[in-house]
Protein backbone atom coordinates (compact mmCIF):
# COMPACT_ATOMS: atom_id res chain seq x y z
CA UNK A 1 0.00 0.00 0.00
CA UNK A 2 0.88 3.44 -0.57
CA UNK A 3 0.16 6.39 2.17
CA UNK A 4 0.01 9.78 0.75
CA UNK A 5 0.90 12.87 3.38
CA UNK A 6 -0.15 15.63 2.49
CA UNK A 7 1.23 18.97 5.09
CA UNK A 8 -1.62 21.53 5.24
CA UNK A 9 -2.53 25.06 6.76
CA UNK A 10 -5.46 27.06 5.08
CA UNK A 11 -5.00 24.96 2.01
CA UNK A 12 -8.74 25.10 1.05
CA UNK A 13 -7.64 26.82 -2.47
CA UNK A 14 -5.41 23.80 -3.44
CA UNK A 15 -6.03 20.94 -1.48
CA UNK A 16 -9.37 20.20 -3.87
CA UNK A 17 -7.01 20.27 -6.87
CA UNK A 18 -4.45 17.78 -5.65
CA UNK A 19 -7.04 15.46 -4.52
CA UNK A 20 -9.22 15.43 -7.50
CA UNK A 21 -5.65 15.19 -9.21
CA UNK A 22 -5.40 11.97 -6.83
CA UNK A 23 -8.90 10.70 -7.26
CA UNK A 24 -8.49 10.67 -11.15
CA UNK A 25 -5.21 7.98 -11.14
CA UNK A 26 -5.60 4.53 -11.82
CA UNK A 27 -3.81 3.45 -8.70
CA UNK A 28 -6.23 2.42 -5.82
CA UNK A 29 -3.96 0.67 -3.11
CA UNK A 30 -3.58 3.77 -0.98
CA UNK A 31 -4.66 6.03 1.59
CA UNK A 32 -4.46 9.75 1.70
CA UNK A 33 -3.34 11.07 5.32
CA UNK A 34 -3.89 14.66 5.87
CA UNK A 35 -2.13 16.39 8.30
CA UNK A 36 -3.30 19.69 9.16
CA UNK A 37 -2.18 22.73 10.97
CA UNK A 38 -5.38 23.77 12.41
CA UNK A 39 -6.43 25.53 9.66
CA UNK A 40 -9.06 28.21 10.35
CA UNK A 41 -10.68 27.61 7.14
CA UNK A 42 -12.28 24.55 5.04
CA UNK A 43 -9.35 23.07 4.51
CA UNK A 44 -10.44 20.09 7.10
CA UNK A 45 -13.71 20.22 5.80
CA UNK A 46 -12.53 19.24 2.13
CA UNK A 47 -10.27 16.53 3.22
CA UNK A 48 -13.12 14.64 5.27
CA UNK A 49 -15.26 15.14 2.25
CA UNK A 50 -12.59 13.04 0.09
CA UNK A 51 -12.05 10.73 2.83
CA UNK A 52 -8.75 11.60 3.50
CA UNK A 53 -7.39 10.46 7.61
CA UNK A 54 -6.89 13.93 8.86
CA UNK A 55 -4.08 14.10 11.61
CA UNK A 56 -3.07 17.03 13.11
CA UNK A 57 0.05 19.06 11.91
CA UNK A 58 2.35 21.98 12.60
CA UNK A 59 5.59 23.14 10.40
CA UNK A 60 6.34 20.67 7.21
CA UNK A 61 8.54 18.18 9.16
CA UNK A 62 6.28 17.85 12.11
CA UNK A 63 3.57 17.44 9.95
CA UNK A 64 5.00 15.13 7.41
CA UNK A 65 6.38 12.59 10.78
CA UNK A 66 2.57 12.81 12.30
CA UNK A 67 1.19 11.54 9.25
CA UNK A 68 3.88 8.69 8.71
CA UNK A 69 3.24 7.73 12.61
CA UNK A 70 -0.34 7.23 11.18
CA UNK A 71 0.31 5.24 7.95
CA UNK A 72 -0.52 1.94 7.07
CA UNK A 73 1.70 1.83 3.75
CA UNK A 74 4.92 0.55 3.17
CA UNK A 75 5.43 3.34 0.82
CA UNK A 76 4.90 6.65 1.59
CA UNK A 77 4.47 9.49 -0.36
CA UNK A 78 5.03 13.32 0.97
CA UNK A 79 3.27 15.55 -1.72
CA UNK A 80 3.01 19.28 -1.07
CA UNK A 81 -0.78 20.75 -1.15
CA UNK A 82 -0.39 22.50 -4.20
CA UNK A 83 1.08 20.08 -6.20
CA UNK A 84 -0.90 18.44 -9.14
CA UNK A 85 -0.41 14.92 -10.47
CA UNK A 86 -0.71 14.27 -14.18
CA UNK A 87 -2.90 11.06 -15.04
CA UNK A 88 -1.21 8.22 -14.60
CA UNK A 89 1.80 9.80 -12.43
CA UNK A 90 1.47 7.13 -9.53
CA UNK A 91 1.32 3.85 -11.63
CA UNK A 92 4.30 4.95 -13.22
CA UNK A 93 6.37 6.63 -10.65
CA UNK A 94 5.74 3.41 -8.14
CA UNK A 95 7.18 1.15 -11.26
CA UNK A 96 10.13 3.28 -11.91
CA UNK A 97 10.49 2.72 -7.93
CA UNK A 98 10.44 -0.21 -7.67
CA UNK A 99 11.87 -1.34 -11.28
CA UNK A 100 15.27 0.81 -10.32
CA UNK A 101 15.10 -0.97 -6.48
CA UNK A 102 14.94 2.23 -5.04
CA UNK A 103 14.73 3.62 -1.74
CA UNK A 104 14.04 7.17 -1.87
CA UNK A 105 12.94 9.01 -4.72
CA UNK A 106 11.80 12.80 -6.27
CA UNK A 107 10.53 14.01 -8.66
CA UNK A 108 11.24 17.21 -11.03
CA UNK A 109 8.47 19.53 -11.83
CA UNK A 110 6.04 22.10 -14.15
CA UNK A 111 4.46 25.24 -12.82
CA UNK A 112 1.01 25.33 -13.22
CA UNK A 113 -0.13 27.94 -16.29
CA UNK A 114 -1.25 31.08 -15.08
CA UNK A 115 -2.12 31.81 -18.55
CA UNK A 116 -0.47 34.84 -18.66
CA UNK A 117 2.50 34.79 -20.87
CA UNK A 118 4.79 37.07 -18.92
CA UNK A 119 3.93 35.03 -15.76
CA UNK A 120 4.03 31.40 -17.61
CA UNK A 121 7.67 32.37 -19.07
CA UNK A 122 9.12 33.66 -15.58
CA UNK A 123 8.16 30.61 -13.77
CA UNK A 124 9.35 28.32 -16.68
CA UNK A 125 12.48 29.85 -16.23
CA UNK A 126 12.38 29.67 -12.51
CA UNK A 127 11.72 25.90 -12.58
CA UNK A 128 14.55 24.84 -15.18
CA UNK A 129 17.02 26.57 -13.25
CA UNK A 130 15.23 24.64 -9.74
CA UNK A 131 14.94 21.72 -12.21
CA UNK A 132 18.71 21.92 -13.46
CA UNK A 133 20.41 22.02 -9.75
CA UNK A 134 18.24 19.27 -8.65
CA UNK A 135 19.72 16.90 -11.57
CA UNK A 136 23.40 18.75 -10.46
CA UNK A 137 22.70 17.46 -6.89
CA UNK A 138 21.03 14.04 -7.86
CA UNK A 139 24.98 12.37 -6.86
CA UNK A 140 25.78 14.29 -4.69
CA UNK A 141 25.84 13.79 -0.68
CA UNK A 142 23.05 16.99 -0.86
CA UNK A 143 20.55 15.83 -2.95
CA UNK A 144 17.81 18.24 -3.63
CA UNK A 145 14.51 17.27 -2.74
CA UNK A 146 10.90 19.12 -3.90
CA UNK A 147 7.11 18.79 -3.64
CA UNK A 148 7.22 15.38 -3.95
CA UNK A 149 8.59 12.63 -2.65
CA UNK A 150 8.55 9.00 -2.55
CA UNK A 151 10.32 6.56 0.50
CA UNK A 152 10.39 3.21 1.73
CA UNK A 153 8.30 3.42 5.13
CA UNK A 154 11.28 1.08 6.54
CA UNK A 155 13.87 3.71 5.56
CA UNK A 156 12.09 6.58 6.76
CA UNK A 157 11.61 5.03 10.51
CA UNK A 158 15.68 3.98 10.36
CA UNK A 159 16.60 7.60 9.74
CA UNK A 160 14.15 8.75 12.44
CA UNK A 161 11.86 10.85 10.25
CA UNK A 162 12.17 14.55 9.32
CA UNK A 163 14.25 16.56 12.00
CA UNK A 164 11.17 18.61 13.17
CA UNK A 165 13.93 21.34 14.16
CA UNK A 166 14.44 22.72 10.91
CA UNK A 167 12.01 25.52 9.26
CA UNK A 168 13.99 25.06 5.92
CA UNK A 169 15.22 22.40 3.66
CA UNK A 170 13.71 19.52 5.88
CA UNK A 171 13.40 17.60 2.86
CA UNK A 172 17.14 17.73 2.03
CA UNK A 173 18.63 17.18 5.11
CA UNK A 174 16.36 13.98 5.03
CA UNK A 175 17.74 13.05 1.79
CA UNK A 176 21.12 13.72 2.87
CA UNK A 177 20.41 10.91 5.65
CA UNK A 178 18.19 8.70 3.65
CA UNK A 179 20.76 8.58 1.27
CA UNK A 180 23.55 7.01 3.24
CA UNK A 181 21.39 3.56 3.78
CA UNK A 182 19.60 3.70 0.76
CA UNK A 183 19.62 4.32 -3.32
CA UNK A 184 18.21 8.00 -4.29
CA UNK A 185 17.50 8.87 -8.14
CA UNK A 186 15.19 11.42 -9.51
CA UNK A 187 12.16 9.77 -11.32
CA UNK A 188 11.55 10.67 -15.28
CA UNK A 189 7.75 11.26 -14.51
CA UNK A 190 7.60 15.10 -12.95
CA UNK A 191 4.41 16.90 -11.16
CA UNK A 192 2.69 20.39 -11.80
CA UNK A 193 3.03 22.81 -8.79
CA UNK A 194 1.79 25.95 -8.22
CA UNK A 195 4.65 28.26 -8.44
CA UNK A 196 2.30 31.21 -6.51
CA UNK A 197 5.42 31.08 -3.91
CA UNK A 198 7.44 33.10 -6.79
CA UNK A 199 4.53 35.64 -7.40
CA UNK A 200 5.47 37.04 -3.68
CA UNK A 201 8.23 39.08 -5.39
CA UNK A 202 11.49 39.43 -5.21
CA UNK A 203 12.29 39.85 -1.21
CA UNK A 204 10.96 36.01 -1.47
CA UNK A 205 13.54 35.01 -4.05
CA UNK A 206 16.45 36.69 -2.36
CA UNK A 207 15.15 35.17 1.39
CA UNK A 208 15.17 31.33 -0.53
CA UNK A 209 18.80 32.26 -2.13
CA UNK A 210 19.78 33.32 1.72
CA UNK A 211 18.86 29.70 2.90
CA UNK A 212 19.54 27.43 -0.29
CA UNK A 213 23.54 29.20 0.23
CA UNK A 214 23.29 28.78 3.86
CA UNK A 215 22.33 25.02 3.59
CA UNK A 216 24.92 24.30 0.60
CA UNK A 217 27.49 25.76 2.95
CA UNK A 218 26.55 23.34 5.66
CA UNK A 219 24.18 25.50 7.62
CA UNK A 220 20.69 24.57 8.97
CA UNK A 221 18.20 26.81 9.71
CA UNK A 222 16.36 26.30 13.10
CA UNK A 223 13.17 27.48 14.39
CA UNK A 224 15.32 30.91 16.10
CA UNK A 225 16.32 31.35 12.86
CA UNK A 226 17.07 35.50 12.62
CA UNK A 227 15.20 35.56 9.07
CA UNK A 228 11.88 33.30 9.42
CA UNK A 229 11.21 31.33 6.66
CA UNK A 230 7.19 30.85 7.25
CA UNK A 231 5.34 33.74 7.87
CA UNK A 232 3.54 33.75 11.57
Amino acid sequence: MLSIIIPTKNEENYLPLLLESIKHQNFSDLEIIVADAYSKNGTRSIAKNYGCKIVDGGLPAKARNNGAKYSQGEFLAFIDSDVILPNGFLEKALKEFNDKNLDIATTLQYPIPTNKKLKDLKHKIIYSVVNNWMKIMENTKKPCIQACMFVKKDIHEKIGGFDETLVFGEYEEYGKRAKKIGKFEILNERVFISPRRFDEGIPFILKCLYFDVGRFFGHEFKENSRIKYFKD
